[in-house]
């Protein structure tokens, strides 16, 4: 069992990539479809490519979906709705204004002729709304109207609103009953008299509508089996076009006849295995620093299946186009927290595996590798809102440019270009402002670090630099100088700018658990050391770095702050209280360690800049004659004494890099302490 453990805990790393390579496999082969695919790549106006096709099963040719569209809305707009007209209400309200108009003194052949007037408006027609106000009726001029199961075609505009009805019957009564109306319009409510016998089945329509809509046909002739469809060479033609499309479709309806469903498995596996393994070999053999960390590589991975499972749910989705889903913040993110290189090769991976599934796959796959290769050149930094605004936008006018390139190429006039389909570019575009709530929210579950926190965390008026400041004001200046140096040479030599200055002001934030005992924070002539054993001196001096490391944990710094923290002395010693030691007890057998810096060395250009600079600078504040010479035998002497003890093996610069380091202090340092003029004294106050 413990050598199982051990095993584990050997390998622990090993078996967590594989786990993790298995799971995102295992994901991406649940999102990614598995149906057969057509073998055959080909767009409009562009060469056949392949061998001569001949017909390999009877298929109907296809009308394009825009055809059948203006079909289907021909027959929308052409649709002439249908209206059932209830008979019994013409009875029932001839028989009730009957009956009331016998109680009054009125001849028979009046009330008989009124009854039938009251009869044809009913058989006219009385309909709640007005034809041009009615859902259902809007823009129509004429309807159906079913009486006793007849149907028989009407004006739309003859038939009668209740207010029309009313307005009729009303002046009708007026001039048969003369003075009597009056009499009569008060003792009867003449709107009892007429409601409404005309209805609308609104599902009744839809289902009649749709019937219509059943009968237009999405065939336009037939391909025989063995029929030549297009020669090697030959120019796909908008005919062939459509073609060609037709037998895809026909293809893909019919696949899953005659097919082992172990081997369509089997090779999405290997397509999936493939891709992946491309960008874990690129990671294994060029990035290995983000191999080997857990959080980075799983960032990746699930970031992968997330573009993948977002992809594949907008292209199974009517309302909404596969190019509104937002890749290019993919390499955006990966740009920001890593590096441009690991955005675009994963970029690559990426769409290469949506282009499984995508419409027109060497168009998708070409738009989402410009667009992304545009969107990681202009994000060269992100510490401004605007820089994230200027790159949408320059994505937006990489996707419209090629895509209008490419329909150039593929339609060949302009007014059959689909200019709509920028409308899906621009909502990309808009999209791809999700970025910046997207930086905090993986920052913060993945402990990553941006530009813009290491900004943030820079402003002086954070409140561990405050607390620098007002209780060990020496260190303080001292951190803002070396981050004045440390980030210049950064600038020269290539690294992280906003890293370097942010390391370099939390380096030393160790010193405020006891400031008084460095000597930048002692009044002059006196120091606590004095009263102190060069070991203790030492121990308080050494302990400032693990001081400084809990209290940037305790508030929560990210960790490649606290590297800084850990890193900028390395494994030195502090040899002024070594030497010391050693002088005051030549016959002891002095232990380095115990006046040597816990480290460890840097690893990195930032940290490696970070720990020559403090050495330098606070070796010349010390200097009584800070001249060019001096200063730069200084600078040789302490970067070879780095060298010599082996702190920067581990550390990411080049003999290039070091001489640039060594010209920029030097040129920095004489910058600041320039030799000042000295003033001639004013003798004629003396004379007067």
């Amino acid at each position: 069992m413990k050598k199982l453990l051990t095993l584990l805990a050997r390998y622990y790393h090993f078996f967590y990539i594989v786990f993790a390579f298995l799971a995102t496999v295992f994901l991406l082969y649940l999102i990614i479809p598995g149906e057969s695919r057509f073998k055959y790549e080909f767009q409009k106006n562009a060469p056949w490519r392949h061998e001569t096709l001949v017909a390999p099963f009877n298929f109907a040719i296809l009308k394009a979906d825009e055809e059948v569209k203006l079909e289907q809305d021909s027959v929308i707009s052409q649709y002439i709705p249908y209206l059932k007209l209830d008979t019994l209400q013409r009875v029932v309200q001839t028989n009730n204004l009957t009956k009331v108009l016998s109680q009054f003194e009125l001849e028979l052949e009046t009330v008989q002729n009124l009854a039938n007037f009251l009869a044809e408006l009913y058989e006219t027609g009385l309909i709640e709304q007005a034809p041009e106000n009615h859902p259902g009726l809007q823009n129509r001029k004429e309807v159906i109207l079913i009486k006793d199961k007849l149907a028989k075609r009407v004006p739309a505009d003859e038939l009668l609103t209740l207010k029309s009805a009313y307005q009729k019957l009303s002046d009708t009564l007026r001039s048969s009953l003369g003075n009597d109306f009056e009499t009569f319009n008060e003792a009867v409510n003449l709107s009892d008299f007429i409601v409404t016998n005309i209805s609308y089945d609104e599902e009744f329509n839809i289902s009649e509508l749709q019937k219509k809509l059943d009968e237009v046909s999405i065939t336009q002739g037939m391909v025989q089996s063995g029929e030549r469809i297009i020669f090697k060479g030959d120019i796909v033609t908008p005919d062939k076009y459509v073609i060609l499309d037709s037998l895809k479709r026909s293809y893909e309806t019919k696949r899953g006849q005659d097919i082992e469903r172990y081997l369509l498995i089997l090779g999405k596996l290997i397509l999936i295995i493939s891709c992946l393994l491309i960008l874990i070999f690129y990671l294994y053999y060029f990035r290995p620093e983000i191999f080997n960390q857990k959080r980075r590589l799983s960032f990746i991975l699930i970031m992968i299946v997330l573009m993948v499972f977002t992809s594949r749910f907008v292209n199974d989705s009517d309302f909404m186009n596969l190019y509104l889903v937002p890749v290019a913040i993919l390499p955006i993110l990966l740009r920001i927290f890593f590096d441009s290189r690991t955005a675009i090769f994963t970029l690559l991976v990426t769409t290469l595996l949506i282009g499984y599934f995508a419409p027109n796959n060497f168009e998708y796959i070409f738009l989402n590798q410009v667009a992304g290769i545009i969107a990681v050149f202009s994000l060269d930094k992100l510490h401004r809102r605007s820089h994230l605004v200027l790159t949408a936008f320059w994505v937006f006018l990489a996707y419209s440019v090629v895509f209008l390139a490419l329909s150039m190429i593929q339609e060949g006039n302009i007014e059959s270009m689909p200019w709509r389909e920028l409308e899906w570019f621009g909502g990309n575009a808009l999209l791809i402002l999700l970025a910046y709530p997207l930086i905090y929210i993986f920052e913060k579950l993945f402990g990553f670090v941006s530009d813009v926190t290491l900004i943030e965390l820079s402003d002086t008026n954070q409140p561990l630099l405050r607390k620098l400041a007002q209780e060990a004001p020496g260190t303080f200046q001292h951190s803002m100088q070396i981050a004045n140096l440390a980030e210049e040479v950064i600038l020269r030599i290539g690294g992280n700018p906003f890293l370097v200055r942010a390391g370099a002001l939390y380096h030393d934030i160790g010193k405020t658990n006891q400031p008084a005992y460095f000597i930048e924070n002692q009044a002059a002539g006196m120091s606590p050391h004095s009263k102190l054993d060069n070991k203790k001196s030492a121990k308080i001096i050494i302990d400032h770095v693990t001081h400084g490391m809990k209290i940037a944990r305790r508030h929560k710094l990210p960790e490649v702050l606290v590297e800084f923290i850990s890193s900028h002395h390395g494994t030195s010693q502090a040899k002024y209280f070594y030497t010391t030691y050693k002088n005051e007890h030549p016959d002891e057998e002095v232990d380095p360690k115990e006046f040597t810096y816990p480290g460890p060395p840097p690893k990195n250009k930032e940290t490696s800049v970070v720990m020559l600079t403090d050495g330098i600078e606070a070796a010349a504040r010390a200097m009584k004659e800070k001249s060019l010479e001096n200063l730069r035998a200084l600078i040789e002497k302490i970067v070879k004494d780095k060298i010599d003890t082996g702190q920067l093996e581990n550390a990411d610069l080049t003999l290039r890099e070091i001489r640039i380091f060594k010209e920029t202090i030097l040129e920095k340092l004489m910058n600041i302490y320039h030799i000042r003029i000295e003033y001639p004294e004013d003798k004629t106050q003396d004379m007067k």
